[in-house]
């Protein structure tokens, strides 16, 4: 199994992730996006699971402060240049990937694991 984890600090969504991982000993990379973002390559791999409109969050704090609400952009561009603009946790295992908090989806992946 290989977890990694994107999210932000201050997210709470993005703390639960981590703590459920912890809390089953399973090992995970945990990236903060106000560190660093999403490189290109780890963007078309999520994308391939998750459509690109669903993970941009439209309702969050960034998104509101660029008033990108009443503008057209390239969302990809956009997640690639501001990282803060994703909806978190992203949790990927290999090619499985989730948006937002999904414990069952999670769970099933550690009863999977061999």
């Amino acid at each position: 199994m290989n977890i990694q984890i994107f999210g932000t600090k201050k997210c709470a969504d993005s703390r639960k992730a981590e703590r459920f991982f912890k809390e089953r000993r399973v090992q995970f990379h945990y990236r903060d996006l106000t560190e660093k973002g999403i490189a290109p390559g780890e963007l078309d791999n999520i994308k391939r699971v998750i459509p690109v409109e669903d993970l941009i969050d439209k309702e969050g704090k960034q998104y509101q402060k660029r008033n990108l609400s009443y503008m057209r952009f390239n969302i990809e561009d956009e997640l690639l240049n501001d990282a803060l603009l994703f909806k978190t946790p992203i949790v990927r295992n290999g090619k499985l990937v989730t948006v937002g908090y999904q414990p069952d989806v999670w769970e099933a992946w550690i009863k999977s694991a061999p």
